[in-house]
């Protein structure tokens, strides 16, 4: 008795192939698979399935529990391009605002930016990025350098003077170290472009300075020792031109009073001695009042006593003696004043020539005033615009501003652990379901439905039997 009529066979409700072997379905699917073939291998190995899905899930969990994290922080910068500041000494030219971003970005990875972020930071003692190299000291900064390059990305913002420097650490606070110390040093460096021309013309203007003081006080030492060697206390021109030459004049006048003098001398000399000055001292004047009465007596004796009376030719004899010793004083003077003039003259000559070498010095000393002067300006200049320069070159102008320093990451930004188990659980799923499948039709395959003998064996099924239950014992 059958105890389940659903067991019972059924007839088959295809009509029995004559000339083809295959069912109308395998026809029109072309061949493969039916989707109750698929169904029931993937039924059959189920449970496997699960549990493979499940084992794989949890190992994904745990590699990306267990994966490094890296922290990502951002400095933001902005570049002022078009800064053109005189004391500055910027002003790009028109075109090549375009070609500045990306020159800075590669300024900014080159090691002359970043070996002092190494050594600030003592990256050159991390693991992180050494790699656990520990030979030669140059090699080793070349690893350095090539993962810090790794770590930074440096990037403009969206059609804008932003500037951000972005790093990765394995360590929020370190990230942002980084950041911060390539945007510090990327400053400094570009405020040291900026203001080394200023701070060059200040060193080579303090130089100038002190090379004109130097000269200024030499050719002040020049004129000081000058002074005190003459003994001239003041070289301005004009200045004691007067007093020196009113000796020289005074003396001139007295040469040519004399000269005037001895002329007259001589034109009295050899006349009757009666004409004269009332200069000529009182001995020719009383001698020449002693001649006039003599002379008027003997004019009155020639007309009453007559032309030979003996008074009249003594009276004559007394004009002789008087006329004589006239003449004879007259002589003497004009000795005295050739002996005067001559004193006068030799004292104007000696007087001429020390003026003459007075002149000759002072216009040395004049010289050396000069330079002096000449120099004291310079340096007076010079002085007037020291200020100005030292204000260029101590203004510390820039171009690039830091907007934002970088915060230590809450948050890790790699790995991105939910898109990794996202792709853990598409490929756990696959190679859970896939892998029995494919052992199955592989290694060991089973005949599961009519499909199977139909379709591999070219068996026509007749009847199709449900599940058989298993025997009961008693």
């Amino acid at each position: 008795m059958i105890g389940n009529p659903s067991n019972l066979p059924a007839a088959s409700q295809e009509p029995p192939p004559f000339e083809m072997p295959f069912s109308p379905e395998e026809e029109e699917s072309g061949g493969g698979f039916t989707i109750q073939q698929v169904w029931l291998m993937l039924r059959a190995h189920l449970w496997l399935s699960i549990g493979g899905l499940v084992l794989l899930l949890a190992l994904a969990y745990v590699a990306i529990k267990n994966l490094p994290k890296s922290y990502n922080a951002t400095a933001a910068l902005i570049v002022n391009v078009d800064n053109t500041d005189p004391l500055a000494g910027r002003n790009y030219p028109v075109g090549q605002t375009g070609t500045f971003f990306p020159t800075q970005v590669e300024l900014i990875y080159n090691s002359t930016m970043l070996e002092p972020v190494i050594d600030k930071l003592k990256l050159q003692n991390d693991r992180n990025f050494t790699g656990g190299f520990d030979g030669d000291p140059k090699t080793k900064i070349d690893i350095v350098l090539e993962n810090l390059r790794s770590s930074l990305e440096v990037k403009q913002g969206s059609g804008s003077q932003f500037l951000y420097i972005s790093a990765m650490a394995p360590h929020p606070d370190q990230a942002a170290a980084i950041a911060n110390a390539v945007a510090e040093e990327y400053l400094k460096q570009s405020r040291e472009r900026i203001n080394a021309p200023a701070i060059e013309r200040s060193e080579r203007y303090s130089g100038q300075i002190k090379e004109l003081k130097e000269k200024e006080e030499a050719e002040l030492a020049k004129l000081t020792a000058f002074r005190e060697k003459y003994g001239i206390a003041d070289l301005m021109d004009g200045q004691g031109g007067d007093s020196e030459g009113a000796a020289l004049r005074e003396l001139n006048q007295r040469v040519l009073e004399q000269e005037n003098g001895i002329r007259n001398l001589r034109a009295r000399l050899g006349s009757t001695g009666l004409e004269g000055s009332t200069a000529d001292g009182a001995e020719v004047v009383a001698m020449r009042a002693d001649l006039a009465r003599v002379e008027n007596e003997l004019a009155q004796l020639r007309v009453t006593r007559g032309p030979k009376h003996p008074e009249v030719t003594q009276k004559e004899k007394e004009r002789e003696a008087t006329l004589v010793s006239l003449q004879a004083l007259t002589t003497a003077a004009l000795t005295r004043s050739e002996e005067l003039r001559q004193e006068y003259q030799s004292a104007a000559n000696a007087e001429e020539k020390r003026l003459l070498g007075f002149r000759k010095v002072q216009e040395e000393g004049g010289k050396l005033l000069l330079n002096y002067q000449v120099a004291k300006e310079a340096l007076t200049n010079a002085l007037r615009g020291q200020d100005q320069v030292k204000f260029a070159s101590t203004g510390d102008y820039e171009d690039v501003t830091l907007v934002s320093s970088a915060a230590p990451p809450v948050k890790s930004s790699k790995p991105n652990k939910k898109k990794l188990f996202l792709m853990a659980f598409v490929l756990s799923f696959g190679l859970a379901v896939g892998g029995p499948f494919a052992y199955e039709l592989l290694l060991d395959r089973r005949i599961r439905c009519r499909a199977d003998l139909e379709r591999s064996f070219r068996i026509e099924m007749l009847a199709e039997f449900g599940r058989m239950p298993q025997p009961q014992t008693a």
